[in-house]
């Protein structure tokens, strides 16, 4: 019900970009990519997958009126496209390799390379240039340098999701994760296939992210659930399996008495010199069973007791969830709670009584000026049409309103 903002040609991609998290989605596929074939993992598993992606995501996505060729305009989307490139052009090589000798396919390998990569880098640089293709965006550049939106973009600074997260929110939102997240993580890092990489990196990117914004904690807890998860079903299964392992019983030779021949056939090698005379039975070597030890939990007591201690850490867990659920985020945030002295809740209304008041004592053509922060609970609870609201990208129009005030505006940027 907010008004729709003017948009300029810029602007735009940003909003489609932005609008979600799904960027940062598409931006982790071609990097899980990229790394593989630094890793040399191509194969055509890798290729077909990938390629099917991109080409039915990307078609897919153009079809929405509102974002028409914007994947292909956007600096936010030039990875994946460079991704998909890049694995054409391995694809090619590996095609041409069984048909050329050694010293023929390094040449052409190094000048294909060279080739793609100076025409890639050109055509960016250019099309960036000519206005082509949108340049970073400034939200782009406050996630890698957290002192660039208090700089250039107060207006984002401002907001308290944008934040950095401190240290309690994890311990808040993860509990218990948030000590099997790096056990997870670790035992991805020792078997190491495809998809271990995969988690690997979402895991870093995911994990600096978090910190940055206080928002981005979303984008951390998938991958949390994961490693977690992880480490949970490998002590489960380290813990809950019945099968002992073999206990190996090997035969430890005592040979005795000096005669050659008995210590060599003892020690199963050819004799040094032979002996005419009989093997007294005292020589006989005697065959004497040595159990060894293997270290392993064979007892049931050892067994159940940390299963029983992580079943009940998890129920302790689903526990906090539920109350971190309906305490902190089932809870309107227009409608405040408060304890009194005396131990009873008190309920802070004021804000959904201002709207109710605004719903009934304003004409229904009415525009209210307010800040940009209340503009979708004003659409929401009053039904009335703000200036701006949380969905207005034309900066300088939310900067403005407190001059039409009467008041100082932000600092310009």
């Amino acid at each position: 019900m907010g008004c729709v903002p003017q948009i300029s040609v810029s602007e735009e991609p940003q909003l489609t970009s932005l609008a979600g998290g799904y960027a940062f989605i598409t931006n982790m596929l071609p990097l899980h990519v990229f790394v593989l074939l630094l890793m040399g993992r191509y194969s055509s598993r890798l290729y077909v997958a990938y390629s099917s992606f991109y080409a039915i995501g990307t078609l897919a996505s153009m079809q929405v009126p509102f974002v028409g060729f914007l994947p292909l305009l956007t600096s936010e989307h030039m990875s994946s496209l460079g991704v998909f490139g890049l694995l054409q052009i391995v694809a090619f090589v590996t095609l041409v390799k069984g048909h050329l000798p050694a010293q023929q396919f390094k040449v052409l390998l190094r000048a294909a390379l060279a080739i793609s990569g100076l025409l890639g880098v050109g055509a960016l640089l250019f099309m960036t240039k000519s206005g082509k293709i949108a340049p970073w965006t400034g939200r782009f550049y406050s996630l890698w340098d957290t002192g660039y939106a208090r700089i250039h973009l107060p207006l984002v600074s401002s907001v308290s999701e944008h934040q950095p997260t401190a240290w309690p929110s994890f311990f808040f939102d993860l509990q218990m994760l948030i000590y099997l997240f790096p056990a997870g993580v670790y035992m991805c890092f020792r078997e190491l296939r495809d998809e271990h990489v995969f988690v690997i990196i979402y895991a870093v990117l995911a994990s600096y992210f978090a910190g940055v914004m206080v928002r981005l904690m979303l984008t951390l807890t998938p991958i949390v659930c994961v490693a977690a998860a992880v480490a949970i079903s490998s002590i489960f299964e380290t813990y809950l399996d019945p099968v002992e392992p073999e206990r190996e019983e090997p035969q430890e030779v005592i040979a005795e008495g000096n005669d050659t021949e008995t210590l060599a056939a003892a020690m199963n090698a050819t004799p040094l010199k032979k002996s005419k005379k009989a093997a007294s039975p005292s020589s006989t070597p005697q065959r004497r069973s040595k159990a060894k030890f293997v270290p392993g939990i064979y007892g049931l007591d050892t067994r159940l007791a940390p299963v029983a201690a992580f079943t009940f850490l998890l129920c302790i867990f689903v526990l906090h969830c539920t109350w971190v659920t309906s305490t902190a985020y089932s809870s309107p945030s227009v409608v405040l709670a408060s304890k009194n002295q005396d131990g009873s809740q008190n309920i802070i209304d004021d804000f959904r009584e201002a709207y109710y008041w605004l719903r009934q004592n304003t004409k229904e053509d009415a525009k209210i000026m307010s800040w940009w922060d209340y503009g979708y609970q004003i659409a929401g609870f009053a039904d009335r049409t703000t200036l701006v609201d949380n969905n207005t990208w034309n900066n300088t129009q939310c900067v403005s309103l407190p001059s039409l005030a009467g008041t100082d505006p932000l600092p310009s940027f």
